[in-house]
This record gives C-alpha cells, structure tokens and sequence, in this order.
C-alpha cells in the first residue's frame, strides 16, 4: 500500500554534517517516496539510496552576473533575505514548485530558517532539526513555532536553556552516528587521528606541522583536505578525504577535531578520548556544544587562539592516561525515533 503523503528533507550546505545525518535518517524511511534538496549535493549524491530523488538548487550568494545584488535592508524576522540574487529567485521558484507537484508533502529542514518559512507560506507542514548554539533570537522563535514538530538529534542532558513551549515541542531522539565502537585491542598508543572538516576550520598544515614537531614521539594521521603547504615529515600521514574513515579513527588513541556535531557524536559513538576544537560559527554553534561536552572524561577542549601555546605533548600524554566516557550522548534508538517521529507527524495531519 503506498504512502499517503510525501517526504522531502532540504539539507543546507554548510559543510557535510547536515547531509550526513539526514542521510542515516533517509535509510529508515524506505516505504516512503523521498526527495532530497539542497545546494553542492553532488560530492556526496553517490552515498545515498537510489530511489532517493536529487533535486540540485542553485546556491544563494552573488554571482558575476548579479549586478544589483544587496545585502543591506535588514529584516528582523529572517538571518538571509539579499536583494536582485538570481539564485535566491530561481532556489524559490524551484522549491515552491515541487512543494506545488509533490503534494501532500511533509518536508524536514536541516536546516533554514528562511526555507522553513516559506514553506509554511506554501502550505507545506514542516519538521525542523534543533542544532546548538544561541537560537532563540526572533527568526529561530518564528521557524520554532511555524513547525508542526522539532527533532533534537542529541540527548536532553546536554540540551541548551531554551523556552519551555521549545522543551514541550521538541523530540530528543538522542546522538547517533554513522559508527559504531570498534575492538579496542585495535587501537595503537601514541597514534593521533586529526580530522579536518569541510565546513571551515583553523586546522591546516602549519598547526600540523606545530604538533608533529612538538610530539615527536607521536604519529598523526590527518584525514581530510588540509590548507596550506606540506612538508614531510616522518610522523605525519596525509590521508586526504575518506568517505570511510572508522578503520583510522579505530587506530588512534586520540582524535582531534571541531566540536561540529557530526564529530562530536562520532567520537561518542567510537567512545573516543576527544580534543576538541570548536569553530567560529554563527550562533556559537560550536562553542556551545563544546561547553556541553568539557567536562566528560577522556575530552579536552582547545580553542584556535592557544594552538601554539598550549604544550601538546603534556595535554595528549595525560588524555591518553583517561578512559573517555561518552555516557548518555549516544542512543542505539536514535535513528529509528527520528524516522518514526517524521511518520507519525505525517499521519497525524494526513490521516
């Protein structure tokens, strides 16, 4: 018996985290025709399913031929609303379009404001993906209250202060991730795994180099692109990117990276001792999970402005000495309550 109702997930394209875990959620909704839209999907198109559909848009910032873009006549209810973008137009005119073919529709925001709310202009009911950070500012508390349901995909305990009608309104599905704890017994002493995201980071090849030349006595395995010239050095190990990373990250006994979420609930995931190095982001997006997490056994956090005072030797010497403790951030059910929180939404208002 088909579904009664479609599903599509708008996925923003800041980085991969978004589509990472809008992905995991896509494999539990198999009986359902899905559709996926965002901008700069294409490096990771070949990951999904295949009877996921794609729909490309085009990104939103100036091109060459926007000659009247502006920025300028701020509106308080949205974080993004630039003025004569022929990208912003055409991205509109394609959503409410498909919002217009694929009725009854339920879409998933991971995450936009702005996307929210127009389709809610549209019509279309919408489930919104809470992230960290300071958002309860007026465009958030509007997406909020527009939506017929938001999922956290963390735990409550490590949630932000938020409005109780937010609490109320909020599924805490739990952390998850694409791993699963590897056999101890694979993990080598005094082997560091760094991971360089793609959503920008203050990691590049000089900090690498920084710790390499100050822990001599520890191998770095770097995975990801990583900005600036390399030099060789016997203990390093450029990796580049890997679309499958766990058999690295179950070598080392320590993994640095930015506190962005997809990591955070990795390295939980993995039950991984965690240096974290948490990213200028809007909202403080970073700044507030790592707050989240710095009390844990087994994380440390660093912020970017103390790389090359801190003594990386003491601090990965005593981390390696802890057992990390990842306890309660990680739900084994975690994927499945998101999946069928998005269907009983949808059978609630398509009944």
């Amino acid at each position: 018996m088909p579904a009664r109702f479609n599903i599509a997930f708008y996925v923003h394209h800041h980085g991969s985290g978004h589509f990472t875990r809008v992905a995991q959620i896509l494999n539990k909704l198999t009986s359902f025709e899905v559709t996926l839209l965002g901008s700069n999907l294409q490096p990771y198109a070949h990951l999904l399913p295949e009877n996921i559909e794609l729909i490309h848009l085009p990104m939103d910032i100036p091109a060459e031929e926007d000659l009247y873009a502006q920025n300028g006549n701020t509106v308080d209810v949205l974080h993004y609303a630039p003025l004569n973008i022929k990208g912003v137009n055409d991205r509109v005119a394609m959503m409410t379009a498909f919002f217009q073919k694929k009725q009854p529709l339920l879409l998933i925001v991971d995450v936009s404001v702005e996307v929210t709310l127009l389709a809610r202009l549209a019509g279309v009911p919408t489930i919104v993906m809470r992230q960290h950070g300071l958002r309860e500012d007026l465009p958030h508390l509007m997406a909020y209250q527009s939506a017929a349901l938001l999922i956290a995909p963390f735990s409550k305990s490590i949630s932000q202060k938020s409005a109780q009608w937010i609490i109320d309104k909020t599924e805490y599905v739990g952390g998850f991730s694409r791993f699963s704890k590897g056999h101890s017994e694979a993990e080598k002493h005094h082997h560091v795994a760094i991971i360089v995201g793609s959503g920008g980071t203050s990691i590049d090849a000089q900090f690498v180099e920084h710790l390499a030349n100050a822990c001599s006595d520890f191998y770095f395995h770097v995975i990801g692109r990583v900005k600036g010239e390399h030099h060789p050095f016997p203990n390093i190990e450029y990796c580049g990117h890997l679309d499958e990373p766990k058999s690295i990250l179950d070598l080392c006994s320590v993994v640095i990276g930015n506190t962005g979420h997809n990591t955070v609930m990795e390295m939980a995931s993995l039950q991984k001792r965690f240096i974290g190095i948490p990213e200028t982001r809007p909202f403080e997006e970073q700044l507030d999970k790592a707050n989240a997490i710095s009390a844990l056994p087994g994380v440390k956090i660093v912020n970017p402005k103390d790389f090359f005072t801190t003594n990386w030797s003491v601090l990965l010497n005593e981390l390696q000495a802890q057992q990390a403790t990842w306890e309660g951030m990680i739900s084994k059910s975690a994927i499945d309550d998101a999946a069928l929180a998005i269907i009983a939404v949808g059978e609630r208002i398509f009944q």
